[in-house]
């Protein structure tokens, strides 16, 4: 039997795994002057620096590599401590990527939505 989650409950990966909210991804089609390129991935990104809720716009070149469920559906992600530990039993989406210095990243599929999963070289980030 599934046990069912409270109104005041954070969801298990936050409460039990030790994730932790990091931004939600949105794909767009418009094109903003504050983009930065990532060339590697063939694909634009803004405001995940600037953004005070974690909102990161993506948009994709037609030839871009990325998978198309992450390319045309929003995605929320979190950190993680160890990326490896934290993808097991889940559906992957590619492989381990590093998308900027000291980042590991990864996607899963969670009942057809994807959840990316970010690893910060030298452990978790400062909270302060």
């Amino acid at each position: 039997m599934k046990t069912l989650r409270k109104d005041n409950e954070e969801p298990p990966v936050i409460s039990q795994a030790g994730w932790r909210y990091h931004h939600i991804g949105i794909p767009t089609t418009v094109p903003h002057p504050d983009e930065r390129y990532l060339p590697h991935l063939r694909m634009f990104v803004r405001g995940f620096n600037t953004s005070p809720f974690g909102i990161e716009w993506m948009r994709f070149e037609p030839n871009c590599k990325v998978d198309n469920l992450i390319r045309t559906q929003p995605h929320i992600a979190f950190e993680v401590g160890n990326i490896e530990e934290a993808l097991a039993g889940y559906t992957q989406l590619g492989k381990i990527s590093r998308p900027s210095p000291g980042v590991r990243s990864a996607m899963i599929v969670h009942d057809g939505a994807p959840v990316e999963l970010i690893e910060f070289s030298g452990g978790r980030r400062n909270t302060q």
